[in-house]
């Protein structure tokens, strides 16, 4: 059985032509593009503006990878921290690190980091390999969560 590909290491200029492949007009590229990046879809299902054969077509031929929180810590001054497991195994870290005036967030983009920031473990590890886009969107999205969860806010 061949390993069906992440959806999400397609360009946008990939996805038209995909759907121009397999007849689908143009506008569901867009669809299903902002149904990944802007919505953060985790699956096909809940693609709920394309049609259920489509939904199923997608689920068939590809795959969306997503990182997983494994662990979560909270210190006593508010940072958070999330060891986040990839799609691979490897795990790298994001912090959000509350200040009087802001709210800051750490994603990693590689696993293992050339960084030396004492707070984090990604920069314990020897440089693997960089992050793909996917990997660092969800990371965002994951620590956006705990913002919203934490600290009240949208």
């Amino acid at each position: 059985m061949e390993k069906k590909r992440d959806i999400r290491s397609l360009t946008r200029e990939q996805l038209l032509s995909y759907f121009a492949e397999i007849g689908e007009p143009r506008f569901r590229a867009t669809q299903v593009y902002e149904w990944l990046w802007q919505k953060a879809a985790r699956d096909f299902e809940s693609m709920t503006n394309l049609p259920k054969r489509l939904r199923t077509r997608l689920e068939e031929a590809f795959v969306i990878n997503h990182i997983r929180v494994d662990q979560m810590q909270r210190s006593a001054d508010g940072t958070i921290k999330n060891a986040v497991k990839l799609y691979d195994g490897h795990i790298v870290e994001s912090v959000l690190i509350p200040t009087p005036n802001r709210i800051t967030a750490c994603v990693s983009s590689q696993v293992g980091c050339s960084l030396d920031c004492s707070f984090c473990a990604t920069a314990q590890l020897q440089r693997m390999r960089n992050l793909n886009p996917d990997e660092i969107y969800d990371q965002v999205v994951a620590i956006a969560m705990k913002r919203r969860a934490f600290f009240n806010g949208p």
